[in-house]
């Protein structure tokens, strides 16, 4: 019984240390400190429940080969036996407390989302996310403040669904617009959602958080090495829900704050108080740069955006491809086809929910698929 027993604790320190080495069979490779709770939690209460396991198994099977009937063994009575209640009491009581120690602890921690170096607000849609940098603070403050973009898969339908075409190793969690964060900052991520439940899951963070419409919800991370994670959406939310993913990008302070100077408006950026006419300003310059530099590929736009939801005919958008279904949108003429896109209508929000595209890019993913709906 000792024998078997120091076995399968040295079995499992073999096989805890190679899940460690490889993460191929357990979690992913724990990047903030949480995870790393959350890992040595997950490794620690396993390995106990695989003692337990072996011990009682162990003993129950010595019991029925040791002192069965054919050897002339009788069976002993001790019904109420006050010693035998105490100990099967007491015993898995303090292995429960042993349990739950590290886990309230790693919980407590967990919800712990006061006093972030940044707060990004993350809204889960059907079937993208929307991030919103609300606030820096310290060595922050005012960085990205007010940085916002929408996050969509960026891979193609074809390569999605072709059988044929060859699929990149990360192809259903690739997405055109990363969320950006710098490493050894606090990040606060606040998560909400504009349809049904959707849920903010990045499994190297030891985070997931769900997104429910009308509350807002938080989590945090720091992440401690530069690089690109992935999560996705856990929360069934829809058709779709496959193809929502989440790509986060750590980077050094100096490079996020290079960043998030690119992604502001340079007019926006150099008067934050600016009134709404100069603000609006900025949009038809920035067309203007992007007519300087060439023709607008409105394929590759609408692969990025617009397929979502026009590459399947759901939520109200019309099919490409499907003649019947846009025979009524394109008797209204490209320009006002343009315009619905372009500034939004029903369902369908203003530049199909990125305010980053450019009219001009736009114009041109309307083009593409009227073109294929012809």
């Amino acid at each position: 019984m000792k024998k078997l027993s120091l076995i399968a604790l040295a079995t499992a320190m073999c096989l805890s240390g190679g899940i460690a080495a490889a993460s191929r069979y357990g979690l992913q490779d724990p990047q903030t400190s949480i995870a790393r709770d959350i890992y040595s939690l997950h490794t620690l209460i396993l390995w106990i429940c695989v003692v337990i396991f072996v011990a009682v198994f162990g003993a129950m099977f010595y019991s029925i080969f040791k002192h069965r009937k054919s050897v002339g063994h009788k069976a002993a009575h001790f019904h109420e036996n006050t010693t035998v209640e105490v100990i099967w009491t007491v015993i898995p009581f303090v292995i429960l407390l042993g349990m739950a120690y590290p886990a309230t602890k790693t919980i407590i921690e967990m919800k712990d989302t006061s006093n972030p170096d940044l707060t990004i607000k993350a809204t889960g849609y059907q079937w993208k996310w929307g991030y919103e940098y609300i606030k820096g603070e310290g060595s922050l403050t005012g960085v990205s403040d007010g940085v916002s973009f929408y996050s969509n898969l960026s891979t193609p339908q074809e390569q999605i669904h072709d059988p044929k075409v060859q699929k990149g190793e990360n192809y259903l969690l690739e997405v055109d617009n990363e969320l950006v964060v710098p490493v050894g900052k606090k990040v606060r991520i606040l998560t909400t959602a504009a349809d049904v439940i959707h849920a903010f899951w990045v499994p190297a963070f030891g985070v997931k958080q769900d997104a429910i419409p009308g509350f807002i919800r938080d989590t945090w991370f720091k992440v401690d090495q530069p690089g690109v994670y992935r999560g996705q959406c856990a929360e069934l939310c829809g058709k779709e829900h496959g193809f929502m993913p989440i790509v986060v990008r750590a980077v050094s302070e100096e490079e996020f704050k290079d960043w998030a100077s690119k992604q502001k408006p340079a007019a926006v950026a150099a008067a934050p108080a600016a009134d709404a006419t100069q603000v609006a300003a900025v949009a038809p310059a920035a067309d203007a740069t992007a007519a300087a530099a060439g023709p607008v590929d409105g394929k590759k736009t609408y692969e990025g955006l617009c397929a979502a939801c026009h590459g399947a005919g759901i939520a109200g958008a019309p099919k490409v491809g499907d003649k019947a279904a846009w025979t009524a949108r394109l008797a209204q003429g490209d320009a006002t086809l343009a315009k619905h896109a372009i500034e939004g209508i029903r369902a369908m929000p203003a530049k199909g929910g990125n305010p980053a595209l450019s009219d001009a890019e736009v114009k041109a993913a309307v083009e593409h698929m009227v073109g294929l709906s012809k």
